[in-house]
């Protein structure tokens, strides 16, 4: 038995390859681990074909360009891919850079190679942000551009998958090089690999990549966290090995007495995972010294019987927590992952997480479907590789089901970028669905038929909301009725968490889309009205908002919002988004020096934020221009502005792009009842928005007013917490108090 305790990813330093170091030498030495001899001379003259064409051309970084393909290759090797893989990396870049036609590529290294060079080239050619876009963003929407062009990449994972591992490998060699550029370049590239690339590494399995490229994207989005995690993971290292130390080998010696051959080790966890878990600890009030499991045990053994009897060894030996048990191994994840996960008291002090495989489960785990290309001469993929890659079948459904490039993003992110969830029919068959799914998304898996039928929901023999979020191992049963009216618009609504997938959206969008469309005109009408009573906006912003859209019909613009296709909630972040543009100057507010407001034509004036019409970011906005405080800004329909005789001490003014809580005053009615307040000023601060003042005012006939003064960050987070606060119990209408908008009480002259 094997006694192994690796080094820590969070401090491994991962050299960038240097071509007189590393050498065609390595490449070829790596690749006749597995590739037979008549393939390894294919490679050689693939490598001798792309230095002569990259002969005189240099990184940035200094080196010969030729050392940035060989990385690739060497990437690719250790993976154990096929030697046109290896060979197509190597030549990736002849194309484009050095004006090679892909026919004498053909001709040279044959039809397969030239294909793969080919596909790469195209993605190459992918640009994720639109021209001039700033790489630093506020929102999290994905421009139409960038929509497309991912679809263009997974379509290409659909035709070969060898494609996406040669960029996976050619954006890690990139990534390690990454000094080379100037900042703005570094962290433009670093989104797109956290965004994209770290994203797909993890949904094709290939954890040994993907681990690297959110470690290095996290270095340049936010060195200074990375350096402190990074120091505190350092700190304790010593420790926490000795610790684990000792735990592997009492753990040795009780395989030893069962007769279980394996291989034993500690596996630490990388800085940008130790970073999530440090942000999920600090919600529940603990630190980074809570956190037990940033070294844990793995266990490699020979066959799937071992792997359950060395289970069996570890909680008789440690006591189990509960809770804290998955077979991935009867249960593989949607990417090919499976093992068996415990956590067990070490001990009975120290949570203590265990991992146990089959080397060949290890292997896949760390290459996911990679591992599937390891070469055998005329050997086909199996069936359960196939089965593996069924969600890449379902992608190209969806490019042709969905219309537009947004749309097919959306259910990228949903149902693809996503960890899985395993539950079960009432027979026991067993239904993967997306982390976060509900039991509409498992209706809408079963059956049209059954969502739009769906009246309530049983989980594990007990009656559960419809926003409930399904777990491993639930049983779910779906209760309906002949005489539903059909799906409610309050599902598509993605603030109240009815649903997860986009397959459920686009069922129910494409029953909303049989009704009349009359109907739909009307419907998307009052939804919009309620959206600007509420948000306190002009009537007359519904031409402007319709224009956001693309829509140059009203009707039309009702009734997409009607059928659901445009949600309210999308109309308030669109609007937010087109406030927030960057304008001319910046001017920070005296008030919220974390904020940004861009005022025309003036510069280094102290701003602060009226209080008559309390202003955030979504309301358009003019600048006032006081005696003796600076600049104040107001809402456009503010009543002292429109009642201003002095009409040049207004200033064109604009949201910048920074974040802040700005002060707002929302009016909740309600009927009266035990616990409304504190039903209220939960909902808000689980929104993690902070309260500055209640006022309550209970009428006769038992109903009750609250004006609830809140710090908010714009109008899309203020919009869903409306929409969230009308679904409290008792409540009648919450919508945005105009203050100066209707009440001239607060005048100019004051600030003056």
């Amino acid at each position: 038995m094997n006694f192994t305790l690796l080094p820590p990813y969070a401090i491994l330093k991962i050299p960038s390859m240097n071509v007189n170091v590393m050498g065609i030498e390595e490449l070829i030495g790596r690749a006749q681990e597995y590739l037979p001899p008549e393939k390894i001379a294919s490679l050689e003259a693939a490598y001798q074909f792309a230095a002569k064409a990259h002969e005189g051309q240099f990184r940035k970084s200094g080196g010969p360009y030729v050392e940035h393909p060989l990385s690739v290759a060497i990437t690719l090797a250790d993976l154990q891919l096929d030697s046109s893989s290896l060979a197509a990396a190597l030549l990736h870049d002849v194309p484009e850079d050095c004006g090679v036609p892909l026919s004498e590529i053909e001709s040279a290294f044959g039809p397969e190679v030239a294909k793969l060079v080919d596909g790469v080239t195209k993605l190459g050619l992918v640009s994720w942000r639109a021209r001039g876009e700033i790489a630093q963003r506020t929102d999290s929407t994905v421009r139409p551009e960038q929509a497309e062009n991912l679809r263009k990449m997974l379509l290409a994972m659909a035709e070969d998958l060898r494609v996406v591992f040669i960029k996976l490998a050619d954006r890690l060699h990139n990534m390690r090089t990454l000094d080379a550029l100037s900042p703005e370049k570094r962290r433009t590239t670093a989104q797109e690999t956290m965004e994209v690339y770290a994203p797909l590494a993890h949904r094709l399995g290939i954890w040994e990549l993907k681990w690297q490229l959110e470690d290095l994207s996290f270095r340049y989005l936010d060195p200074r966290r990375y350096h402190q995690v990074q120091r505190l993971v350092a700190a304790g290292q010593v420790e926490r090995e000795r610790f684990v130390g000792q735990a592997l080998h009492i753990l040795r010696q009780e395989l030893e007495r069962a007769g279980i051959k394996a291989e034993i080790s500690g596996r630490s966890k990388h800085i940008y995972s130790v970073h999530l878990k440090m942000g999920k600890y600090a919600e529940m009030g603990k630190d980074f010294d809570d956190i037990h499991d940033l070294i844990a045990i793995r266990v490699l053994a020979d066959n799937v019987n071992d792997c359950y009897t060395a289970l069996g060894v570890v909680h008789n030996l440690w006591h189990p927590l509960p809770d804290q048990f998955n077979d991935y191994i009867a249960n593989p994840k949607p990417n090919g992952y499976q093992s068996l996960h415990t956590t067990v008291m070490y001990q009975g002090t120290t949570p203590l997480e265990v991992q146990i495989r089959t080397h060949q489960m290890h292997r896949v785990a760390e290459f996911g479907v990679a591992a599937h290309w390891r070469y055998k001469e005329g050997e086909k993929k199996g069936i359960q590789f196939e089965e593996r890659l069924s969600w890449l079948r379902q992608l190209v459904e969806w490019h042709r089901e969905l219309s537009g490039a947004e749309e097919f993003l959306e259910s990228v992110k949903t149902d693809i970028f996503i960890d899985q969830v395993f539950v079960y029919t009432p027979k026991g068959e067993i239904k993967d669905l997306p982390k976060g799914s509900t039991p509409l998304d498992y209706a809408y898996r079963i059956h049209t038929d059954l969502g739009h039928r769906c009246v309530g929901a049983k989980v594990n023999g007990r009656m559960v909301p419809f926003t409930y979020q399904l777990n491993n191992g639930d049983v779910v049963e779906i209760l309906t009725s002949k005489m539903s009216k059909g799906p409610s618009l309050d599902w598509l609504n993605p603030v109240l968490g009815y649903v997860k997938t986009t397959e459920a959206r686009q069922k129910m969008r494409a029953w909303f889309k049989k009704q009349e469309r009359t109907e739909n005109i009307e419907k998307g009408r009052e939804l919009l009205d309620k959206m600007i009573k509420q948000l306190g906006l002009k009537s007359t912003e519904r031409e402007k908002l319709a224009k956001l859209f693309k829509y140059d019909s009203l009707d039309d613009f009702y009734a997409n919002i009607g059928y659901g296709s445009i949600t309210t909630h999308q109309v308030a972040q669109r609007l937010t988004i087109q406030q927030q543009q960057p304008r001319i100057t910046t001017v920070a507010p005296l008030k919220h020096p974390a904020s940004m407001v861009k005022v025309q034509g003036v510069d280094n004036l102290l701003t602060r934020l009226a209080q008559c019409c309390h202003p955030v970011p979504g309301d358009k906005i003019l600048g006032y221009i006081t005696r003796n405080r600076g600049l104040t800004i107001h809402r456009v329909d503010c009543y002292n502005v429109t009642h201003e005789d002095e009409k040049d001490r207004l200033l064109l003014a604009e949201w910048g792009d920074a974040e802040a809580s700005y002060p707002v005053r929302i009016q909740v009615q309600a009927w009266d009842r035990v616990g409304l307040v504190r039903d209220i000023t939960t909902l808000i601060a689980d929104e993690k928005i902070n309260i500055t003042s209640v006022g309550l005012t209970s009428n006769s006939d038992r109903t009750v007013v609250a004006n609830i003064t809140l710090e908010t960050a714009n109008l899309t987070q203020l919009s869903r917490l409306l929409t969230k606060v009308e679904r409290v119990k008792g409540v009648m209408s919450a919508s945005r108090i105009g203050d100066g908008v209707a009440h001239g009480a607060w005048r100019m002259e004051q600030e003056a």
